[in-house]
């Protein structure tokens, strides 16, 4: 042990400390101090705003964590603090004891517990020399383990020794596994214009370019002169396989630079999964070979899968990720317009923009179908802010048309808050398009804003200070409604359509409407009803006082010049009632 730790590069561990009081950061400070083996540098953070900008621009050894500081969710916390922190181990601290506490924040990503109560200066040094020296041998054994894969010092017994042991583990657990196996196309034309030296060159290149796109799990080895294996752990379904192929596709397309000379690679996929393809470590090296081959018919950096069905899903999902991407460029997308009616006034007080997706070859492809694909890929981004300019244009042009006052509603996925500049490309957007800002209203979702609540709340905010108001969608769904209605500039919540596609069938659903109506009224919060059919649900949803309703018992979602004539329609029919 001493030896690994003299060839670190020194004793300083570096400590992140998230407790919300300095009096706690001062009591560990003092229990850490006078440690001679350790030497801690202590970084105090008691603001969730300023959290995720340390744990992505600043490099700590470990993260020790109050477990009462979070934005309202501790355990949706802990997994961020996982995720987000490079894999740094988080040490938590808490008054509990550990017999009560321990289990269930080890399985959110906590590496190690601390009770308050039992706290000292033996305990506390202990725990994070502990993680320390274990954080400092993985980093250590993995770099080594790197330069002999990618050097090819790891041969092919050690790999199905590797790929055997990683077998059972997915036995044990119940879970899936994936095997890559990666022949680069064509690599004797290297050998031949190179040099094998150089050659060998590109392999390790590749090999780092690749490891710095897999997860720590994932084992990447060399196992002949011209091929990887990619051992994928923890698979869920094929979606986790298709995110894995994303990343090593765009990873082996990129140039490599040889002496200051670009250097294109392509190379064939061919991926096995356990127990679909086979459950040895024989079977499922011979079957991802055989799709490998497979892949080589087709040209450029290409990947088959041995398992038919999962071909089929992760491959379409792949396709329909590179299709969107040209449907943004193509002018492909569309905003369709569903009413909003006013239930004591039968006006149409606003619209939802909704998008939809005109495919060249698939014809009109269903949100429920590529939205989730553009928030895993991230295109949900921009695609939010081209609605969000296409409601802005129309918002002017009803206006223009006549209708004065309407309200354009659209949804703001989860994913447009992990942009640390949403709130500036929003104002952008609004103050070119130079509208009503009133008539500007935002969908969001309670885990829209889970990834960072701190941030969530500071956008809303304001945003709300720029005239645009905010919706709650799917209300009664989400496990803290009524804190978001309490601390954020929430002006209207939307029942979700399950309720009020159960009135008449279900007592409860009607409770829990009616208990929607009156708390939120009680909030000065109007309401819309989402999903309305029937002549019934309409007359329940009156009766209560529901302020708004939208759905098929008035209009579909319809192309913007549908809308218009829509509400030419009811103007004039409005005109002869008079």
């Amino acid at each position: 042990m001493t030896l690994a730790v003299q060839s670190f590069d020194s004793g300083r561990v570096r400590l992140l400390v998230l407790t919300a009081e300095y009096s706690d950061f001062l009591w560990l400070g003092a229990l850490l101090a006078g440690d001679g083996e350790m030497n801690a540098d202590l970084t105090w953070c008691p603001d969730l705003i300023d959290c995720d900008d340390l744990i992505h621009n600043t490099h700590f050894d470990v993260i020790l964590w109050d477990c009462v500081f979070h934005g309202g969710s501790e355990d949706a916390f802990l997994q961020y603090l996982s995720a987000s922190s490079n894999e740094k181990p988080v040490l938590a601290m808490s008054a509990e004891l550990p017999s009560e506490r321990a289990p269930g924040l080890f399985s959110n990503g906590a590496a190690d517990y601390l009770c308050r109560r039992e706290l000292d200066a033996w305990s506390l040094r202990r725990a994070v020399r502990c993680l320390w020296y274990r954080q400092q041998l993985s980093e250590y054994a993995h770099g080594r383990l790197g330069r002999e894969v990618a050097s090819g010092f790891i041969n092919r017994d050690l790999f199905f020794d590797r790929l055997q042991q990683a077998l059972l583990r997915a036995e044990r657990a119940g879970e899936r596994l994936a095997l890559l196996h990666i022949n680069l196309d064509d690599f004797r034309s290297f050998n031949e214009s190179f040099g094998y030296q150089k050659s060998d060159q590109i392999m390790l290149k590749l090999a780092e370019r690749l490891r710095l796109n897999l997860r720590r799990m994932d084992s990447l080895m060399r196992i002949g002169g011209d091929e990887f294996a990619i051992i994928v752990e923890k698979v869920e379904d094929s979606l986790d396989i298709t995110q894995i192929i994303r990343k090593v596709v765009n990873a082996i397309g990129e140039p490599l630079s040889i002496d200051g000379q670009n250097v294109v690679v392509s190379a064939s996929l061919g991926v096995a999964t356990y127990p679909e393809a086979g459950e040895s470590a024989e079977n499922l090296m011979r079957r991802a070979n055989r799709a490998m081959f497979e892949a080589k018919r087709d040209p450029g950096t290409s990947y088959r899968f041995y398992d038919r069905q999962l071909h089929i899903t992760a491959g379409y999902q792949l396709r329909l990720e590179a299709d969107l991407r040209n449907a943004l460029r193509g002018n492909e997308l569309e905003v369709y317009y569903q009413p909003r009616i006013d239930l004591a006034s039968e006006e149409v007080r606003g619209v939802e923009c909704l998008l939809r997706w005109n495919h060249p070859e698939r014809g009109v492809v269903g949100p429920d179908e590529f939205i989730p694909v553009a928030e895993r890929s991230g295109l949900i981004v921009p695609i939010g802010y081209w609605v969000i300019e296409q409601a802005c244009r129309r918002l002017q042009e009803s206006s223009e048309l006549g209708h004065p006052g309407l309200v354009f509603a659209v949804n703001l996925s989860f994913r447009q808050f992990h942009d640390r500049k949403m709130t500036e490309t929003i104002f952008r957007i609004i103050f070119n398009a130079n509208v009503d800002t009133s008539l500007l209203e935002l969908e969001l979702t309670e885990s829209a804003m889970m990834h960072d609540p701190e941030y969530a709340q500071r956008c809303l905010r304001e945003l709300n200070q720029l005239g645009i108001s905010f919706a709650l969608d799917d209300f009664g769904t989400g496990f803290s409604s009524l804190s978001n209605l309490q601390h954020l500039p929430i002006s209207l919540v939307k029942i979700d359509k399950s309720f009020v596609q159960e009135l008449g069938r279900s007592a409860d659903a009607e409770h829990i409407i009616r208990a929607i109506i009156s708390l939120a009224h009680s909030l000065q919060i109007s309401v819309v009803a989402e999903g309305v059919e029937t002549e019934g649900q309409l007359e329940f949803l009156r009766q209560h006082h529901c302020d708004e309703i939208q759905g098929y018992y008035y209009a579909r979602p319809m192309p913007w010049n549908d809308l218009v004539q829509f509400l030419d329609n009811r103007s004039r029919s409005a005109c002869l009632q008079q």
